[in-house]
């Protein structure tokens, strides 16, 4: 018994070490797609191992985004500060309705919350999809998960530093009729700037992904350039918030910039 004691303890102790260097170590067996794809609907109860794992992700994640929330509310104040600063402070901003200051900081905290835990969001979101890869893109997986948050918190810094100051003048003086924003409109104004900018900013990590598994070509990426100028207008068009064409080159210029730098990683991808 004294010698077993030990040496169960030896084993308690390395078991998760051992976990971890299969995990990065082991590769997946390789199936084809389409015969995947066709086991699962011959047999769906396979599938509910992966439907558990996925909800216990998700519930993790959104435990993380809950607590994110709540320490955003606790400084909701020095972020509105911040978010206001680009149209003179908080005081500038007139409320007409009874519950619009609740909803603005509610907005902030969620936006705030999302950019705090996008890096534990994104572990889960691993987590999940690691199993079925092979070991390289599980390794990729661990650079990517920072790096989409520098990418996200790029964005977001973009539209705060670059696309307000030069937006907000045509906004709020448009045609010469002096403007006093709403806390609601303004808020719902930046936040949702900052965020889709964010997004848009992901756009090379997602190319080289999908570059990675096979599904484009850097070729392709490049012979296409003409549509993709097309598309990137029309998203601008749409994240604009001007319909001046200044404002409008200010964000398509990063972004066709994102193209070029997306089709390089999608042919590094490939090598």
């Amino acid at each position: 018994m004294g010698h077993k004691n030990p040496s169960k303890f030896r084993k308690k102790i390395a078991a998760p070490f051992q976990t971890l260097n299969n995990f990065f170590s082991t590769d997946p067996e390789d199936t084809p797609l389409g015969e995947s794809f066709s086991a699962a609907i011959d047999s769906p109860k396979d599938l509910l191992p992966h439907v558990d794992s996925l909800r216990k992700h998700l519930i993790r994640a959104f435990i993380v985004l809950f607590l994110g929330v709540l320490l955003s509310l606790a400084f909701s104040r020095q972020i509105l500060d911040a978010l206001t600063a680009p149209i003179g402070g908080l005081d500038l901003l007139e409320a007409i309705e009874v519950t619009e200051p609740m909803s603005v900081v509610m907005r902030v905290a969620l936006l705030t919350g999302f950019t705090i835990t996008l890096p534990y969001i994104a572990l889960e979101i691993w987590l999940f999809i690691a199993p079925g890869l092979k070991v390289k893109p599980r390794l990729w997986g661990l650079v990517f998960i920072p790096l989409a948050t520098l990418l996200f918190a790029g964005g977001m810094a973009f539209a705060y530093y670059i696309m307000l100051p030069a937006a907000l003048p045509v906004l709020l003086n448009f045609m010469g009729i002096q403007t006093t924003p709403r806390p609601a409109s303004y808020i719902r104004f930046i936040t949702g700037l900052m965020f889709w900018l964010g997004i848009t900013f992901e756009f090379p990590l997602v190319i080289f992904v999908i570059a990675k598994l096979g599904w484009i070509k850097a070729k392709t990426l490049a012979s296409q350039w003409r549509i993709a100028v097309i598309v990137i207008a029309v998203i601008a068009a749409v994240i604009t918030p001007t319909v001046d064409p200044i404002n409008m080159m200010l964000v398509m210029g990063p972004m066709i910039l994102l193209y070029l730098f997306s089709t390089l990683l999608a042919y590094l991808a490939q090598t």
